[in-house]
């Protein structure tokens, strides 16, 4: 971090690091929602499951798994193989994070995705910090988790309208 810079124009940083990424990340975001959507599960659902979870994959996995009744053991089960990956993640990224308090490590974990975990890493190694950028990770984080929470809950709006994606 370039310790002339505030935590304002460093979380502005993360924002702008990340577009192009957000650009990316919306077709996914929609096609979680509408497929979500024509499994029956509403708006309100998705916006839940996706805010709570914030990870992609097994939120693919679960919407896929989605049927009446729901085999809430199996999602639980499926969601927690898929994002075990963050376990090791966060133990690469923990030397980066061990200053931190925990008011505030744990709130950076709760946002903490691949591509979050990957930005933030990168940008403390090349800035050769021994701890990460809070405000740009946060910057990076909430991009990403509010494009995710509205994209998804649009399509899962969008989904029954338009019938069949697959």
């Amino acid at each position: 971090m370039n310790h002339t810079a505030s935590p304002q124009s460093e979380f502005l940083r993360g924002i702008k690091e990340c577009s192009p990424m957000l650009i990316g990340l919306l077709p996914w975001a929609l096609i979680l929602g509408m497929q979500g959507g024509q499994k029956g599960m509403s708006w309100l659902e998705m916006l839940l499951m996706t805010g709570m979870n914030f990870a992609g994959g097994s939120e693919f996995a679960a919407v896929n798994l989605w049927e009446n009744p729901l085999p809430i053991l199996l999602i639980a089960t499926v969601t927690f193989m898929i994002n075990s990956r963050h376990i090791l993640m966060g133990a690469a990224i923990a030397p980066y994070m061990r200053d931190m308090p925990l008011k505030k490590a744990m709130p950076a974990l709760f946002f903490m995705c691949d591509e979050v975990w990957a930005m933030s890493l990168a940008d403390a190694q090349k800035a050769k910090q021994k701890q990460i950028n809070v405000a740009y990770y946060m910057g990076v984080s909430i991009s990403l988790y509010l494009m995710w929470l509205i994209f998804t809950t649009l399509g899962a709006y969008l989904g029954p309208i338009l019938g069949d994606i697959e």
